[in-house]
């Protein structure tokens, strides 16, 4: 059976706090338990990291002109819209420059390096609660051919993002050859129904779900160009 518990008492961010800390805190009164997965959304990393600009909240042109230069590369534009290549090799909108959740006149960007952060979490709670627990950093991206949006992994620590089943077999007996499940981005989309988008919840912890420990980095899940039919 598979739990969602939100992460409380974490409370508002901002540059230079102890984030790991306040989290390792929350993580043991939450009652964590070997298993669990903590997942933690984007912004309060930024935060904590201090990516958040200064931005005008009534200059749309200096917003296209902030996402140009977060933007790796620009894939799409379509009004205001742009879809774009960030440093880490993600496509999304805005190169992930976001204003929910930031103070007026701020925007928020991506962490420098997700995974890094996942890593210093992961430690942190090692080392205060002597928990090993995996860590996903998420974030909150559209999809291809879909509606609506869904909370995925950008990054990752003490778990590996793809579970592969290929070779095995379905419950029919077959071969499977293709199937490749995104495990870390299921968990990150799992966690967001606790945690929202306007809660205050920062932060939650999976329970009960298989996944396969290890090293491993969410740029994993960015499928390479020439296998991307969506360019």
């Amino acid at each position: 059976m598979i739990g969602i518990i939100p992460i409380t008492g974490v409370g508002e961010i901002k540059r230079g706090d102890d984030l790991a800390g306040m989290l390792a805190v929350a993580v043991a009164e939450a009652g964590a338990e070997a298993g669990d997965v903590l997942v933690v959304t984007h912004k309060v990393v930024s935060k904590a990291e201090g990516a958040v600009v200064e931005l005008p909240d009534d200059d749309p042109e200096a917003y296209r002109r902030l996402v140009e230069t977060e933007a790796k590369g620009i894939i799409r534009r379509r009004g205001s819209l742009i879809i774009a290549e960030t440093r880490h090799g993600f496509i999304c909108a805005n190169a992930g420059v976001d204003r929910s959740n930031a103070a007026a006149g701020t925007a928020i960007l991506l962490p420098y390096d997700p995974d890094r952060s996942a890593r210093r979490i992961r430690d942190r709670l090692r080392h205060q609660i002597g928990m090993e627990l995996p860590v996903i950093i998420s974030d909150t991206f559209g999809r291809p051919w879909r509606r609506g949006l869904t909370d995925v992994a950008i990054g990752v620590a003490g778990i590996r993002p793809i579970l592969d089943l290929r070779g095995g077999t379905d419950h029919m007996g077959r071969t499977l050859d293709v199937t490749e499940v995104a495990i870390v981005d299921e968990i990150a989309a799992a966690a967001d129904l606790v945690m929202g988008k306007a809660s205050m919840r920062c932060a939650a912890l999976v329970r009960g779900v298989e996944y396969v420990e290890g090293d491993g980095e969410a740029t994993e899940l960015v499928r390479p160009p020439e296998e991307d039919m969506f360019r």
